[in-house]
C-alpha cells in the first residue's frame, strides 16, 4: 500500500522543516560529525530511507567507508575519536530518551568535547533527524527514491 507524499500534501510545512534542517546542517562545527550522527539516529529508529540517504551523503562527503560500517558498533570500534564518541553517545541518549532522562555523566562527556553553542547545534541536528526518521517511517519513504534529485547517485553505491 502506498502512503501519502507529505511534501506534496503540505509543502509549506515540509519546506519550513527542510529549511530548519538545512540551517543546522550548514553549521561548520558539525561538518565532521553530522553524517555519523544522522546515520546513527536513523539506524536506531530503523529508518531505511534515511540510513540509505546518510550513508550515501557520508560517502560523497569523504567519510571513510569502514567508519560507516562501524557506526553501529562505535563503542567497540577504535575508529572514532573522543569528540565523535561524545556526539554518538549524545545521539543515542536523545534518540532513545531513557525514562530517567539524559544522565549528567553523558552531558558532561559532551560538554568536555563541545562548546556550548555546538552542543545546542548538535542537539538540534539530532532533533531534526529524529523528525525526518518519523516522517519517512510513517509514510514509508522508499530508500533511494530521491537519489537523483539530491545528487546521491554520485556516491557510486549502486
Amino acid at each position: 500500500m502506498s502512503r501519502l507524499d507529505y511534501f506534496s500534501h503540505n509543502p509549506e510545512l515540509a519546506q519550513k522543516y527542510l529549511n530548519f534542517s538545512q540551517t543546522i546542517n550548514s553549521k561548520p562545527s558539525l561538518e565532521k560529525i553530522k553524517e555519523l550522527v544522522t546515520l546513527r539516529a536513523s539506524q536506531i529508529n530503523g529508518c531505511a530511507f534515511c540510513v540509505d540517504m546518510h550513508v550515501k551523503e557520508a560517502k560523497i562527503n569523504g567519510e571513510r567507508e569502514l567508519c560507516l560500517h562501524h557506526v553501529a558498533i562505535w563503542r567497540e570500534s577504535p575508529l572514532f575519536d573522543e569528540r565523535e564518541r561524545a556526539a554518538l553517545e549524545w545521539t543515542e541518549a536523545l534518540t532513545t530518551l531513557p525514562p530517567e532522562g539524559v544522565s549528567d555523566e553523558i552531558y558532561l562527556r559532551v560538554r568536555e568535547q563541545f562548546p556550548e553553542d555546538d552542543i545546542v547545534a548538535l542537539t538540534f541536528l539530532i532533533v531534526s533527524i529524529n523528525g525526518w526518521n518519523r516522517l519517512s517511517i510513517a509514510f514509508k519513504s522508499i530508500p533511494g527514491s530521491v537519489d537523483k534529485a539530491f545528487g546521491l547517485d554520485k556516491a557510486g553505491l549502486f
